[in-house]
């Protein structure tokens, strides 16, 4: 038996673990929302970012944190380009060819990565990567609660981006209506460009928010990323809300079936949850009927 100050700390613990899902989430749910495909490079996107804090630290001395500034942009822009010059022409307007596009583009990047950083498994150390924060007689995580705080900090800036800037209400306009946001003047393959963008500028912050506690090698993006699936099913298709809740759950989840079951069975509850949610509400706790 457990004491119940233990299950609450690991579950404070798992709900800020949730919160750097929540993060990737978001990105796999904004381009869904807007695109309506699975983008199936969004690992390998995480993945790359991930590498590329890790190359900073090692190669310059940046702080995983510090590397944000620049990475978010940099990010940005390589989906952007990916984008509106690879996915969307490769694509021809079908959506099973967005699909494979970018399922290739998957493989292309592992296989870039593996190539360039081969199999190892590598980690970066800093001075906080172990420290821990006393709440009352609660032990918490440094990394990870930074971590809460910086997803919802980003939540709230992309629901200000989405529902108070023009570029935001394009957005919407076109996730809502391709047809007639075009028509009004929109171009459409520019917003599909940004959004895109939005999603990997979301996987540059995950990615140095996760890389002070966790390891990184060509294959770990797919591991986050089938948890955000589930996050995404959990929240709604679509939902930024729904990402940023769901993450918590799940991350909660995750840490009390580790702390029961044992580390080896700890996303066993996630996965039952997956299949739970696919059978009695389909559309997510936020998502809408289509």
């Amino acid at each position: 038996m457990y004491s119940p100050q233990i299950i609450l700390e690991a579950a404070l613990n798992g709900l800020m673990t949730g919160a750097v899902y929540a993060l990737i989430a978001l990105g796999l749910t904004l381009i869904y929302g807007v695109l309506h495909i699975i983008n199936f490079a969004h690992g390998a996107l995480l993945t790359c970012a991930m590498f590329a804090v890790w190359v900073a630290w090692a190669g310059l001395g940046m702080d995983p944190y510090i590397v944000i500034l620049p990475l978010v942009p940099l990010m940005f822009a390589l989906g952007y380009g990916l984008q509106r010059f690879i996915i969307g022409p490769a694509s021809h307007g079908d959506d099973g060819n967005i699909l494979l596009v970018t399922l290739g583009l998957s493989i292309v990047l592992e296989n870039v990565l593996l190539a360039t950083f081969q199999s190892d498994t590598r980690t970066l150390d800093t001075d906080y990567s172990f420290q821990v924060v006393a709440l009352g007689p609660l032990l918490l995580s440094f990394p990870r609660l930074v971590g809460l705080g910086v997803a919802v900090v980003v939540t709230g800036l992309l629901w200000l981006l989405l529902n108070r800037t023009d570029t935001g209400k394009a957005i919407r306009a076109v996730a809502k209506e391709k047809l007639g946001a075009n028509l009004v003047g929109i171009d459409v393959p520019h917003i599909y460009a940004v959004t895109f963008g939005l999603g990997c500028a979301c996987l540059a912050v995950a990615a140095c928010l996760l890389m002070p506690t966790f390891y990184v090698n060509p294959r770990i993006g797919g591991a986050f990323v089938l948890v955000a699936f589930t996050v995404v099913v959990l929240g709604g298709m679509g939902s930024i809300p729904g990402a940023l809740l769901g993450g918590l759950f799940i991350g909660v989840v995750e840490s009390l079936c580790g702390l029961l079951l044992g580390d080896s069975l700890g996303q066993i509850g996630i996965f039952l949850i997956f299949i739970a949610v696919l059978l009695v509400r389909p559309t997510g706790l936020f998502g809408a009927r289509a």
